[in-house]
């Protein structure tokens, strides 16, 4: 009889083992192809072909999710961390396919680095609250004694040694206004110090584990990966970092120095950096203009698409639009909006447009009102980021008008009330010294005044950047951290929440500046594509590409394969994200390490030094595009600087690992 000769279904599928590799509808082909084959019997060649191919669509499946993931970062039709969300979904719909199932897809929150790395975050931000580095920010201004190389030096020698042990974001967020009004005194262009402020930051990160997430990531994937290791030590790779930052250093102090270009110019007018020309115009009030008495809130109220920022009379001025201040004849109206708006209130208000009269930074500075015109910089963790500007309330809460926006070589002057913010962005607004404070004092923007330098210049270091009665302690628990990780007495993860629980016992961080500090979408990044390095190792995905990787042992030496791995980690790193980069080249790396029988904590390093070091491209890396505004760069001018330093540093990595550590 034949239920006497052949396996039923459940058999079948038991045996191809088809259950974590591929869809019902493969499986029961499969168990069809074998449903002659008696009991006991080898299965034929076509059923083993069978499950080979339906193995392999489980890894084109990963792949085509890859790909599509990487398309959506390099696009970022939507943000980076809501594609990784997708990721998740996606990992565990297509369980089938990927063999993840829902814990598997939601394992990455779990993960000792998302875990270390929230506990960093948290800690850098106690730091940064006690002053430190805000006052050591101050005292370079004295110390560059208006020389352009000086505060090269300055800039470079000081955030990459702070990265290394400090998340280099806040370092830069910190840095960035300082390093502006640095400009400023020294009459150079900030684009020379911006760009060279990003790269040393990136460069100081490869010092110890925690000098970015990628480190971190790394330990661990060598803790999973690797037989017989622990993580990386906090100092294992200090004295290849210092070789990297030293040469790095080198090279933007004499190379990268001429190749940086000045795009700023020096003492640029705002309004003429921002082309606002066009959208900044001086009216006069009429004898019987319409809007005499009426105060500047009442009239600025009625105009939505003009903005009124000044009323001057006899040689005083109120800072509008929220000023109550009544409006006389033959008072002067700072106006700003289009110039179709600009003339449509003209006529209705029947004021006089002062053609002759430039509007300028001048025209704001000179006149003894709390407004002042400010550069400010949208940093990624800001509360703004996806708001339009009408719904960050900037205007309405904080006196603050956005004038202009410049994002991405791109200048958007008109329509900026429904312009979603984005990461990067550089405001041109006018607003008031408290808002300054409050913005500095949340983190919501970075914001460099232009008459910072004259205040610098005139007021105590303490009363500019006070340094905290809790810094001692805070500084003692940072080290306390790095030292216990560095022992081995505690795992870093143990060590890290350790540090961030003491910190807020002895007040040094408040519990909600702590959580403020976290760069959750970095979490959601990380915790995202975890799992779908899970998936490429459970569907053969990762062995498949080590296996064409180890093909080129036997055209390349090992220090060629190692140099090859370090180019192509660097190259994807600087498209999709660092995080996203370790966690998918990683397995691949050690993989093909042990298939041609190399060191796979040398290829392991390899990748983890290239992931941390994007210099190519303003979206490789964060600190490149917190820089990318403010020093008015073009996406070429990171291909021309960053180019030939990424491929320095992929030289001396390669070298270095080989000489350290053996192939």
């Amino acid at each position: 009889m034949v239920s006497d000769s052949v396996l039923d279904v459940p058999d079948a599928l038991a045996v191809l083992n088809v259950h974590d590799a591929y869809d019902a509808h493969d499986a029961l082909e499969a168990a069809m192809a074998v449903s002659a084959v008696p009991n006991g019997l080898e299965l034929p060649p076509a059923a083993l072909d069978a499950a080979a191919i339906v193995e392999v669509s489980g890894a084109t499946v990963v792949f085509g999710l890859i790909l599509t993931a990487l398309v959506l970062f390099v696009t970022e039709a939507i943000p980076n961390d809501v594609t990784a969300i997708g990721i998740i979904a996606a990992l565990v719909l297509l369980e089938p396919w990927t063999g993840v199932d829902a814990r598997g897809a939601i394992s990455g929150f779990a993960n000792p680095a998302t875990v270390t790395i929230i506990a960093m975050y948290m800690l850098s931000a106690g730091i940064q609250a006690t002053g430190l580095v805000r006052r050591l920010g101050v005292h370079l201004a004295d110390l560059t004694a208006g020389s352009e190389f000086r505060a090269l030096v300055a800039t470079v020698c000081t955030a990459g040694p702070l990265a290394g042990f400090i998340n280099n974001t806040p370092v830069v967020a910190v840095f960035v206004p300082m390093i502006t009004d640095l400009a400023a005194e020294t009459r150079i262009s900030p684009s020379k110090l911006l760009l060279p402020l990003s790269y040393a930051a990136i460069l100081g990160g490869t010092l110890t584990v925690i000098g970015t997430s990628t480190n971190i990531l790394a330990s661990d994937f060598a803790r999973i990966l690797i037989d017989g290791r622990d993580g990386i030590g906090m100092f294992e790779f200090t004295g290849l970092g210092v070789v990297v930052l030293g040469v790095g250093t080198v090279y933007l102090l004499t190379v990268g120095r001429r190749l940086v270009p000045a795009r700023v110019p020096v003492d640029a007018d705002p309004i003429d950096e921002f082309d606002l020309e066009d959208h900044l115009a001086m009216m006069r009030v009429r004898s019987d203009s319409p809007v005499i008495g009426r105060s500047i809130d009442a009239l600025d109220a009625d105009v939505p698409d003009v903005r009124i920022l000044q009323l001057r009379r006899n040689g005083s001025a109120r800072s509008g639009p929220d000023s109550t201040e009544p409006i006389r004849d033959g008072d002067r109206l700072v106006v700003h909006g289009t110039l179709q708006a600009i003339n449509r209130f003209r006529e209705a208000a029947d004021l006089a447009q002062l053609v002759r009269e430039d509007v300028t930074e001048e025209t704001f500075e000179t006149a003894e009102t709390d407004g002042t015109l400010a550069r400010a910089i949208v940093p990624e963790g800001s509360r703004y980021v996806g708001e339009t500007i009408a719904e960050t309330g900037l205007s309405e809460y904080h006196r603050t008008t956005v004038l202009a926006v410049r994002r991405a070589g791109e200048l958007h002057r008109s329509g900026l009330s429904t312009l979603p913010l984005q990461a990067g962005d550089l405001l041109l607004v006018r607003t008031t010294p408290p808002s300054i404070r409050y913005f500095t004092d949340t983190g919501d923007l970075l914001v460099a005044e232009e008459t910072a330098v004259d205040r610098l210049a005139s007021a105590d270091p303490a009363d500019i950047a006070p340094i905290s009665d809790s810094a001692p302690v805070a500084v003692a628990i940072m080290v306390g951290v790095v030292g216990v990780a560095a022992l081995g007495a505690l795992p870093i993860v143990i060590a890290a929440l350790a540090g961030v629980f003491a910190m807020v016992v002895t007040g040094c961080l408040r519990p909600v500046d702590a959580y403020d500090a976290v760069s959750w979408n970095v979490v959601f990044l990380l915790a995202g594509v975890i799992p779908l390095g899970l998936a490429m190792d459970r569907t053969g995905g990762a062995a498949m590409l080590s296996e064409l990787l180890v093909a080129t042992a036997g055209v390349l030496p090992p220090i060629g394969v190692l140099f090859l791995f370090t180019v192509v980690t660097a190259l994807l790193a600087n498209v999709i994200t660092p995080v996203a980069t370790v966690v998918l080249m990683i397995p691949v790396a050690v993989d093909a390490a042990i298939g041609f029988g190399a060191n796979p904590f040398a290829f392991l390093l390899a990748v983890t030094f290239a992931s941390a070091t994007s210099f190519m491209t303003p979206v490789g890396y964060q600190t490149n595009l917190m820089v990318y505004g403010p020093g008015g760069y073009r996406f070429s001018d990171f291909l021309r600087v960053g180019g030939p330093l990424q491929l320095l540093v992929a030289v001396v990595t390669t070298v270095g690992i080989a000489v350290g550590w053996g192939l």
